[in-house]
């Protein structure tokens, strides 16, 4: 099989050059839509939103497209997240930058402690016990209604202006500003994880995720690496969820029940599993399908579920897999012509 697939790269030069230059693309794409959104959107806000969801996405497809891990327990570190930092701001007085760093760290220290226990199943008992924990982690937050707000939610999140000591450098009152704040880091974390998809690291996990038995026999530590990719994903959740807070003003108890996990893992396939770029069109097409239909009919969701449907059926690698297959073809057609021309 590994013959036959080296065997059709080599005599196939100009697809590989192709997709590399897709690949290089797709960061300037990121980038262009980054300034698009608030100008073509109705508002800053949504703009906003999109790109914390696409972080969260672009954190899951880590698990799921290159490590092939199937994880209901995103909601866990977007939702410890959004409660860890908030309480960090409310009770310690802590600046955007500590808070940030504080949502991090337990997303990290989280996802440790989950992948370690997780990774010991595979396939389904691996899904179970993801989706498990996060049942858990729901009526912990639930119970602990003093901390958290319970049904009513955590109020009066601040949204704190980055300062040096009592000189505040840039606030982020206004809607635009800091969209610009969440447009950095989500392309802070773009490069960064493209950085390590690229690397032999994620060379690894695709390796894991092909066929996790021979990566074993090759020498890797394949749980290292798995436990590894989960605090990376977890850390990343996180900040998503920080963000999500201070955005809202507000962290609402649904950031941590089963229904977000289910919401990042819908983004991730419908964009493209595999793909970082994915991530970006899956988290626009879900946070714009819901702004749009939730004002036409109110179960919408119902609607969200054929478009899911539709993806799984028809465009196996999500509208990241569907547009790269109609460059593809494009190119084919534009190049057939001048291959004509060659042997005349």
């Amino acid at each position: 099989m590994m013959t036959k697939t080296l065997d059709t790269a080599a005599a196939n030069p100009g697809r590989r050059r192709f997709k590399g230059r897709l690949r290089a693309g797709t960061t300037l794409a990121m980038l262009a839509v980054m300034v698009l959104l608030p100008l073509v959107l109705p508002s800053a806000t949504l703009a906003t939103e999109i790109l914390i969801f696409a972080m969260a996405a672009l954190a899951c497809n880590l698990l799921l497209g290159f490590t092939g891990l199937l994880s209901f327990g995103q909601a866990i570190f977007f939702g410890a997240g959004a409660y860890i930092s908030a309480l960090a701001m409310i009770h310690l007085d802590a600046g955007l930058i500590g808070a940030l760093l504080i949502a991090v760290v337990a997303g990290c220290v989280l996802a440790l402690g989950v992948g370690m226990l997780c990774i010991r199943r595979k396939g389904i008992y691996f899904v179970m016990l993801t989706l498990a924990l996060t049942q858990m982690a729901y009526f912990l937050a639930y119970t602990l209604s003093d901390w958290t707000g319970g049904d009513n939610g955590l109020l009066d999140v601040p949204r704190p202006p980055l300062a040096v000591g009592e000189t505040t450098l840039i606030s982020f009152a206004s809607p635009l500003a800091f969209y610009a704040l969440v447009a950095t880091l989500f392309a802070l974390i773009y490069v960064v994880a493209r950085r390590i998809t690229d690397s032999p690291f994620g060379s690894t996990l695709l390796a894991i995720r092909e066929n996790e038995q021979r990566a074993s026999a090759l020498g890797y530590d394949t749980r290292l690496f798995k436990i590894m990719v989960f605090v990376l994903s977890g850390g990343i959740t996180a900040l998503a969820g920080a963000l999500y807070g201070m955005l809202l003003n507000f962290v609402p108890l649904s950031n941590i029940e089963l229904l977000m996990s289910e919401q990042i893992l819908i983004m991730t396939i419908i964009g493209g599993t595999g793909s970082l770029f994915g991530s970006l069109l899956g988290a626009g097409a879900i946070v714009l399908l819901g702004d749009l239909l939730s004002s036409i009919w109110p179960r919408w969701m119902l609607l969200l579920g054929v478009a899911l449907i539709a993806v799984v059926i028809f465009m196996r690698g999500g509208l990241w897999g569907g547009l790269s297959s109609l460059l593809e073809r494009r190119r084919g057609n534009h190049a057939e012509p001048h291959k004509e021309a060659s042997h005349d």
